[in-house]
Formats: C-alpha cells, sequence, structure tokens
C-alpha cells in the first residue's frame, strides 16, 4: 500500500482531538501501517504551501482556528458548500498537491448536533463570535429559519456584548459560543455575557469540545439552562471530511 498521509492545521492544536479520532479509526479498520493523521500547528497560512509541497503523501487535512477563513485564496477551487459559507474546515488534496479542494463539514456537523440538542424546539438565537466556524453556525441557522443575532468585539456582529441587556438575553434563549474562549488549555476563559441573566429556559451549545464542559457551558448549568458541547459536531464533521477526502 502506498503511504498516505492526512492531518489537521491550526494554531494552537494542544486542544485538537482529530489526530486521536482518525489514529484510532484507522486501527479499528487495520490501515495504521498505511494511513497516518498528524497535528500540523503552522504559525502562518503562509507555510501551507511549503507543507503540501514537502508531503507528496498528503491526501487531505482539516483546517481549525484560526486558518478557516485565512487558507480560501490557497485553495484552487471550493465546494459550493463552503463557497456559500465563506470558510472551510477540510481539504481535499488531488494531482500530487497540485490541486487543493475546500469544503465546509461544521455546518452538517452543527446541523446535526443542533438537531440532537433541541429537538423540534426552535428558540432565537445569540451566536458569539464571527469567525469562520460563526460562518458556518449562521448560515445553518438561516437555512432553518431561525430568528438569531450574532455578537462580537469587533463591530462585526448584530450587537455588542455591552449590549446584551435582561431582556435581550430573555428574548434570545439559545446562545451558541462559536469562539475559542474557554478551549484547553485556556480553560479559565469564556465569553462576555451577563450569565446572571440565564434561567432554566436557556439552551447554550458550545462548539468547543475540550474540554467537555466548559466555563461557558459550566455558568449556564448552575443557572438551570440545558447545555451542549461541541463532541457530537466533532464526530459528524470529521466523519463529513473523511467522506469528502474520498474514502466512505
Amino acid at each position: 500500500m502506498t503511504m498516505e498521509l492526512y492531518g489537521v492545521i491550526g494554531l494552537p492544536l494542544a486542544h485538537s482531538l482529530s489526530a486521536d479520532y482518525f489514529t484510532r479509526k484507522f486501527a479499528s479498520e487495520g490501515e495504521l501501517d498505511w494511513r497516518e493523521y498528524r497535528k500540523v500547528e503552522l504559525q502562518t497560512i503562509g507555510e501551507l504551501p511549503g507543507f503540501v509541497a514537502d508531503h507528496p503523501e498528503l491526501r487531505g487535512f482539516n483546517v481549525t482556528h484560526p486558518y478557516k477563513e485565512q487558507i480560501i485564496p490557497l485553495l484552487t477551487s471550493l465546494s459550493a458548500e463552503a463557497a456559500r459559507i465563506g470558510a472551510v474546515n477540510c481539504v481535499r488534496v488531488e494531482e500530487g498537491g497540485k490541486r487543493l479542494v475546500g469544503h465546509n463539514t461544521d455546518y452538517e456537523g452543527f446541523g446535526a448536533a443542533l438537531d440532537r440538542f433541541l429537538l423540534s424546539e426552535r428558540p432565537r438565537a445569540m451566536v458569539l463570535g464571527t469567525g469562520g466556524a460563526s460562518k458556518a453556525v449562521v448560515t445553518l441557522l438561516a437555512d432553518r429559519g431561525f430568528d438569531y443575532k450574532v455578537v462580537s468585539h469587533s463591530g462585526k456582529g448584530d450587537l455588542a456584548y455591552e449590549e446584551l441587556s435582561e431582556e435581550i438575553m430573555d428574548e434570545y434563549r439559545l446562545i451558541i459560543n462559536a469562539t475559542p474562549l474557554g478551549m484547553f488549555p485556556d480553560v479559565g476563559s469564556a465569553p462576555a455575557i451577563p450569565y446572571e441573566h440565564l434561567t432554566p429556559d436557556h439552551y447554550l451549545f458550545d462548539l468547543v469540545y475540550n474540554p467537555a464542559t466548559t466555563e461557558f457551558l459550566r455558568r449556564g448549568q448552575m443557572r438551570g439552562a440545558a447545555i451542549c458541547n461541541g463532541q457530537t459536531m466533532f464526530v459528524h464533521q470529521a466523519e463529513a471530511s473523511w467522506r469528502f477526502f474520498g474514502k466512505l
């Protein structure tokens, strides 16, 4: 068998469980002798072409913070889904690295996890953050007909954190953390929302999956809110990425 290399690029990658997930997957299918999945920390996205050129055995890779948007100019083409969302979290490598095709599986993963979390509920949603992960989230919410607002420190959203009054918190009962705050190893951080206004009628969804209970979720749980971490989303997007790589 010809050696096949896969991986995840980002910075930092201490939190990422992708290598563990795919290594277990390859082991269960008896493929560890010829398939490998690595963490690849790139200090800048400009290092990607050199990495691809140096690894002709590379067949595909996932993309995480902060490169889901920055990678797009370096790609040969995008799937219709990635072009519509404006962010990429997996790339198929073709023709020995000459072609890089970007796709977004966060959309599918988030949708599967949200359905499991909410069942038939459709509360108004508040999305924290405006990065690549947030773009997949808001695209799915719009497609599903959710009423939502985006919250940001940067001015790119609909609301600033300072505007989150008790009335707004009462109105938007689904709160989605699409920022890296709380991600390992920075486990003590959390988005700056007024947690004192959370109630048992709120739903808190964190895209972060490591740790399993982030500070954001812990504070919501203390107020009686329903909580969901990013583990289900992670598994669904990983399997969707594998299908995109052409192996399932």
